[in-house]
């Protein structure tokens, strides 16, 4: 089976090659344009300031980090490479999250996952929706999917949204079909689907009644009784 991981990354700053560090991550796994329930989620004591920007963004204080393990723990650097395995990881502006990630990882001397195993649902987005707005909000609007759940930016609520994103840009099967529910739970309760129900005033017919006749001229000519018309009409 196919399988990918959506990641989100929150940090604290803009660039890695300024000292900013990661300070949450979180993983949603994908099989098959499915998601099956399975997370990560981690954060990360940065051992630094956060820019108080980034911090009005994702509302992660130092204060809040400052008993959490840094990367290097075995519970979060060595448990992430065990999640990943070697799926491709689908991220929204992937290379903002490539480089802190990657920085991350070879600062505890692992190995950088490289540019090959990344999609970038934005550059999908941007083909699909050229001249729009694709920011992750913005699809989220656009396809329909709530983010009633989400007050501030957070890794593991925007992984789970960038799933619901990124399965409306690939075209994949809904996790569900049933259009009698309004959640879908499979990509943790953030996805909201309209309720269909019975048309109040049906459609007026189209067809004319010279077309009508000309269809019913057809089956007696060319398909005799052998037409399902003729057997739905008798209602066997």
């Amino acid at each position: 089976m196919s399988r990918e991981i959506v990641l989100d990354t929150e940090t604290t700053g803009l660039d890695p090659r300024e000292g900013h560090r990661m300070i949450e991550i979180a993983c949603v796994e994908l099989r098959d344009l499915l998601p099956t329930g399975r997370h990560f989620h981690r954060y990360i004591n940065p051992e630094r300031d956060i820019d108080p920007d980034a911090e009005r963004v994702h509302g992660l204080s130092r204060a809040f980090l400052s008993d959490k393990p840094n990367f290097a723990h075995a519970d979060i650097s060595a448990a992430l490479i065990d999640f990943v395995g070697d799926a491709p990881l689908v991220a929204h502006n992937a290379g903002f999250d490539r480089g802190f990630l990657n920085s991350e990882l070879e600062r505890v001397g692992l190995p950088a996952m490289p540019e090959t195993r990344w999609i970038d649902s934005l550059g999908i987005a941007q083909k699909r929706f050229p001249g729009m707005y694709n920011s992750l909000d913005a699809l989220c609007k656009r396809f329909k999917i709530s983010l009633a759940d989400r007050e501030k930016h957070g890794a593991l609520i925007d992984a789970q949204l960038l799933a619901g994103v990124y399965l409306e840009l690939r075209g994949g099967r809904e996790a569900t079909l049933d259009l009698t529910r309004t959640r879908v739970e499979d990509v943790g309760s953030v996805l909201t689907r309209a309720v269909h129900g019975l048309r109040l005033r049906p459609l007026r017919p189209r067809l004319t009644d010279l077309e009508r006749q000309a269809h019913e001229a057809f089956i007696t000519r060319e398909l005799k009784t052998a037409a399902v018309w003729l057997t739905a009409r008798a209602g066997k």
